[in-house]
């Protein structure tokens, strides 16, 4: 097994606990729009396209702070999810970016005076962008970065007490957001 000794962390030092908030976005464009399309100037083509409208909103931004966490409990606290990859600050490392267009179709038909009944269609992540994401917890963003193994081992005249297996990528994506989804729908109003 690969790995490398253990670094005591400080509880006093703040260095390390010092970082962007995991809300901390540095881009985000959002822009949502409605249009219902009256093209025809046919009465009865006209007619037919009557009542529809066509709304989207398109989301995109930039990654979010991600905290490489350590899997097991090195500092011998008692609590196996609290545990920073050494040497690395809060939310040290940053997410993969994010971009979604969602659209919407919907016709409005007139049933009677006071009855209307409303088609819908709905298209989430229409584009079907594959937007990578890393866990998400109660708390924010978090990232098992790196194993931790409690073995002793005596290197010369220095004792340590664990190893870490040598992480491959701590920001690596581990899931994905949902891909396309479409939703159709029917709504009586009265």
């Amino acid at each position: 097994m690969a790995g490398r000794p253990v670094k005591v962390q400080n509880s006093y030092s703040t260095s390390s606990k010092r970082g962007p908030s995991v809300t901390d976005q540095r881009h985000r464009l959002a822009l949502s729009w409605i249009g219902e399309p009256q093209p025809f100037r046919t009465r009865a083509i006209a007619r037919l396209f009557k009542d529809w409208k066509l709304s989207g909103v398109v989301t995109i931004g930039s990654g979010r702070p991600v905290d490489g966490r350590v899997f097991a409990d090195p500092n011998q606290d008692g609590n196996t999810s609290n545990d920073r990859l050494p040497g690395y600050g809060r939310d040290a490392f940053l997410g993969p970016d994010y971009a979604t267009t969602d659209l919407r179709l919907t016709r409005r038909l007139y049933v009677r005076p006071r009855l209307k009944l409303e088609l819908v269609a709905e298209a989430f992540n229409a584009l079907n962008r594959d937007n990578r994401r890393v866990q998400i917890t109660d708390d924010g963003l978090t990232s098992t970065a790196t194993n931790f193994t409690q073995i002793d081992k005596t290197i010369g005249i220095n004792h340590f007490p664990a190893y870490y297996c040598r992480p491959a990528n701590p920001s690596a994506a581990t899931r994905a957001y949902a891909p396309r989804q479409v939703r159709l729908a029917l709504r009586l109003i009265f």
